[in-house]
């Protein structure tokens, strides 16, 4: 597949006038992609080495507010500077920008040149360094839903987001005609993002009216991260650039279907053999995949906040709409938040159906692999797999998925396994970053306030 670049195709395309920019970015907590376009000569010159970015993009919510509180980050520290340094692995073409390409770098701390330990890429490869210790690669697919409107961004927005219209009227999904109205923007999506090297499987209409989803192949977990954060970037670009809003909100409507962002997860041996699969095992599965099923059973709730974020995060959950109410692992079952993929096969795998759209991928895979880690570390046994309608499922209150911000908030705070996996300190600043969008959500009247309450109350 094309679009990756070395350094010297990088030379050589800026020398043939090919490429003349090149987005320097890092991954922010929001799971988006933040930083500079430089000049192609000067980035050769010296940013691709390292650049400068505020500090405060590691310690912002989703509208760049300065939030106070911070321990890393603040008023005091003055708001300087971290380090960028590029990744040159992730060195790609932008096609759907003219003569752009793109880097993903790590964020380092200036003084110690060390990785900042909140940001979201050092988290995921402090998880994965965790795994190879013990002889494993993670690979993960990450499934991104969303839903597309007749309207542009800025339409949108000029009429408050309110009365948009879908791009199709009716639930399209698996509707090959339907989807083909939609095509315009979807193969320029395809064709995009296999021009950067992401290498799309394919896509479809989803469970509503104007929703649709895209697939990738599978990857080692860094590279699906990085992967996923781009798909996210190039669709809102290339819908914009076609005049149509895109929305990744977990539930953008009380009446339409939730975003989702199921994950694949299994564990392959440094040499790339598969570990999650045993012929001889009950639906071929390994000892070390049961363990790995059974930490995730046994952290969901504590790891849910990292799959949620967001307090809209958490309307999604709703029994019927193939979004998990409860923490339970199963076959090839859809209403389950852990569904087993590739039964009896060396492609056998577990879904977590939990995380919505808004998730961060490297914050939300470093979580389910600690989860995972914890699992096998300690041996877990794995419980009798659920089988039927895991909505009505009589089980005990413990396995329900968080239904609040604020049950997730406090099963997070709870969490010894993620203190010890993570960090104190980096608990500590996601945790006051979900207190802020608590805040700020029970700060802020809307319009139900209003449509509720203006005459009534």
């Amino acid at each position: 597949m094309g679009g990756r670049l070395t350094l010297e195709e990088l030379r050589a395309l800026a020398a043939a006038g090919e490429i003349d920019t090149v987005l320097s970015a890092q991954i922010d907590m929001q799971g988006r992609l933040m930083g500079k376009r430089f000049h192609v000569d000067f980035f050769l010159d010296n940013a691709w080495k390292e650049s400068r970015s505020c500090s405060y993009l590691q310690a912002t919510d989703l509208e760049m507010t300065t939030v106070e509180g911070y321990k890393s980050v603040n008023w005091v520290t003055g708001y300087g500077d971290y380090v960028m340094r590029p990744d040159l692995a992730t060195l790609r073409r932008v096609p759907w920008l003219e003569a752009t390409a793109l880097v993903i770098c790590d964020v380092l701390d200036p003084q110690t040149l060390e990785e900042v330990p909140h940001s979201p890429r050092a988290l995921l490869k402090k998880q994965l360094k965790r795994l190879e210790a013990m002889g494993f690669r993670a690979m993960t697919a990450s499934e991104l839903e969303f839903f597309m409107f007749r309207e542009s961004y800025e339409e949108a927005e000029a009429a408050a987001f309110q009365k948009l219209n879908t791009f199709s009227a009716y639930n399209g999904d698996y509707n090959i005609f339907q989807s083909s109205k939609e095509e315009d923007v979807m193969r320029a999506i395809r064709n995009g993002l296999a021009g950067t090297d992401v290498p799309v499987e394919a896509t479809k209409g989803e469970a509503d009216a104007g929703q649709g989803e895209i697939n990738v192949r599978y990857s080692d977990a860094l590279t699906m991260a990085d992967r996923h954060a781009i798909i996210k970037n190039a669709v809102k670009e290339i819908a914009w650039q076609k005049g149509r809003a895109i929305t990744f909100m977990a539930k953008w409507d009380t009446d339409h279907a939730g975003n989702s962002s199921h994950i694949h997860q299994s564990l392959t041996s440094l040499s790339g053999e598969p570990v999650f699969f045993d012929p001889d095992g009950e639906h071929g599965m390994s000892k070390t995949m049961r363990a790995y099923v059974a930490g995730l059973l046994a952290h969901s709730r504590e790891i849910t906040y990292f799959l949620a974020p967001y307090v809209n995060s958490y309307k999604r959950f709703t029994a019927g709409t193939f979004a998990p109410t409860r923490v339970l692992w199963s076959l090839d079952n859809r209403t389950a938040g852990y569904r087993l993929c590739g039964e009896n096969g060396k492609a056998i795998r577990i879904e977590c159906r939990i995380g919505g759209a808004d998730l961060n991928p490297h914050l939300a895979f470093a979580a389910l692999i600690a989860a995972g880690i914890d699992g096998i570390e300690k041996d877990m046994p794995l419980e009798e797999v659920f089988l039927g309608d895991a909505y009505s499922a009589d089980d005990r209150a413990d396995r329900d998925v968080p239904k609040t911000l604020r049950e997730a908030i406090a099963a997070l705070e709870g969490s010894s396994m993620l203190r010890e996996a993570f960090g104190e300190e980096v608990i500590a600043h996601y945790l006051h970053c979900a207190r802020w969008e608590q805040h700020e959500a029970d700060r802020i009247v809307t319009d139900f306030d209003r449509r509720r309450g203006f005459e009534r109350a």
